[in-house]
């Protein structure tokens, strides 16, 4: 009987250590976008983003999704880009993601990302 009680809470910390260990930490700022190194042209409006070349090498990650966590908020945006001056697991965010996490005067914010 007790671990009926127990299971559900048990499965539902493992499932957030799981979430947890595929989280990457590390700085966003935000860019005008336009022709990205993965081919599309996209818009300041869109939810897009782009990865550190060691993140994104050849540009394999290009279409893929990413959750973006700030202080509370959550996003979801699309990798189609490539940012040169990235260290490893910071983000260049187009300023509609940028601005869904944080004003654009804060230019830099630290965050939480993880492939969705």
């Amino acid at each position: 009987m007790r671990w009926r009680t127990v299971y559900p809470t048990t499965v539902a910390s493992f499932v957030a250590c799981i979430s947890f260990v595929n989280a990457f930490r590390g700085d966003a700022t935000w860019y005008n976008v336009g022709l990205g190194s993965c081919g599309s042209i996209d818009k300041d409006s869109e939810y897009v983003a782009a990865l550190s070349f060691r993140e994104n090498p050849n540009n394999q990650r290009c279409s893929q999704q990413i959750r973006i966590n700030y202080r509370g908020r959550s996003v979801v945006a699309r990798v189609v880009d490539s940012c040169p001056g990235c260290s490893r697991y910071s983000l260049d965010l187009s300023p509609a993601v940028f601005k869904a996490l944080a004003p654009l005067d804060a230019g830099r914010i630290e965050v939480n990302w993880n492939y969705v």
